[in-house]
Parts: structure tokens; C-alpha cells; sequence
């Protein structure tokens, strides 16, 4: 795959700098500065690398970072990576769960009592008719139901055959602390986007973006 990168139009040009272009090299290498544009490169020598991955030591910007969509992919997961936990030498990478709402959950378990009780942050944040809840028995066959749910503050669970109860559950619901999430929209680049965009932020466009 090759790519052709043109310098963001921020401040004035040196008379070196050229835009980039090249195939997409995946080995972690120090950044370097192209020398030739595409009009005068030497048509006998390999066509040149450009980095899909690289390492800094140090980095300073003094300017916003250009990236135009059309020419670059973008992916959108988010996710983390971190020091593998119990292996050495090894990392562990996470991609985040995503889906049409700005939801939350938590999750628990109970033994032989049936309420579950909602964190308290929970109020005013959630949208009380949003709430679900799953339940996973544990043992013996339990006939699990979800009674009632309280005042958005709590959840009774109840046993169909009068059996003690021993499982785990999972609440979700879906935030009420903004607007609803627009899934389809028209639009070429999530700048389209027709809500309000101070609510998200989102990988690949909003990332290092400054709030006012």
C-alpha cells in the first residue's frame, strides 16, 4: 500500500520541505526527513518507505497535525495496551466494547439475598427506563427472575422455585447526562457530525483536540 502525505499549510515552507510519499513500512525506525519530491525522484532507485509505525525520544509540536482521511486509513478502535500482567517480555492489548448509546454498567454477585442495589453516582446520570439486567445462576437451577426494579435505585430478584439465591449479575443502562447518540448521519468525516460534538471525542479526528 503507498501514500502520499502533503504538508499541513501552517506558517511558511522551508525551501527542503517536500511532501511524502512511499509504501507503508511497519518497522519501528527514527523518523527521517525526505530530501526529493515525487516529480524529481529517480526513477532507477527503489521506490522510497514511508512509517506506519514509528518511536520518538523526543517530540515537540508546534503546530496542529495533519492527517487527510481520504488518503490515510484510520482505525477507529480504541483500546489500550499495557505490560502483560504475569508473562515477561510480553504485552497485553484490549480493544474497548462499543455500541449505539453512551452506556454503563456494573456487575456483582448474590448469595442468598435478592436485591441489588445500584451505585448512587447512578442517579441523575443513567436513564432509569434504560436499565437491563442479566442473571447467571450458579450451582443449581434457580429459575431466576427479575422481580421489580425500584426507583431506578434498585432491582429485586426473585426465584421461581423458591430456591436460595446464588448468582451473578450485570446491570447496564444507557447515560442521560447529554444527547442521544446519532449513529447515522450523512456526512464525510465525523466534522459532519450533526450533534453536539463537544460530548464526544473521537479516535483518529478529536484526539488531542483543545476544549474551550
Amino acid at each position: 500500500m503507498s501514500f502520499n502525505f502533503e504538508p499541513a499549510k501552517v506558517g511558511n515552507r522551508n525551501c527542503g520541505d517536500y511532501a511524502t510519499f512511499g509504501n507503508g513500512s511497519i518497522r519501528y525506525d527514527y523518523i527521517i526527513k525526505g530530501l526529493a519530491s515525487d516529480d524529481n525522484y529517480s526513477g532507477e532507485a527503489c521506490y522510497p518507505w514511508v512509517h506506519l509505525n514509528a518511536q520518538i525520544d523526543n517530540l515537540q509540536v508546534n503546530y496542529r497535525i495533519h492527517c487527510d482521511p481520504d488518503t490515510v486509513p484510520i482505525q477507529s478502535w480504541k483500546g489500550f495496551d499495557i505490560p502483560h500482567p504475569n508473562k515477561k517480555e510480553h504485552r497485553l492489548r484490549h480493544i474497548c466494547l462499543e455500541g449505539p448509546e453512551g452506556g454503563v454498567y456494573f456487575r456483582g454477585k448474590l448469595v442468598n439475598e435478592n436485591v441489588i442495589k445500584f451505585p448512587d453516582y447512578w442517579t441523575n446520570l443513567i436513564d432509569p427506563e434504560s436499565i437491563t439486567i442479566s442473571l447467571t445462576q450458579i450451582g443449581y437451577s434457580q429459575d431466576l427472575m427479575v422481580d421489580k426494579i425500584e426507583w431506578g435505585k434498585r432491582a429485586l430478584i426473585k426465584s421461581g422455585n423458591g430456591a436460595n439465591i446464588n448468582c451473578y449479575y450485570v446491570v447496564h443502562a444507557a447515560r442521560i447526562d447529554g444527547e442521544p447518540l446519532i449513529v447515522e448521519y450523512e456526512g464525510k468525516s465525523p466534522a459532519d457530525y450533526p450533534g453536539d460534538p463537544s460530548q464526544y471525542s473521537i479516535s483518529g479526528h478529536d484526539y488531542g483536540r483543545i476544549k474551550k
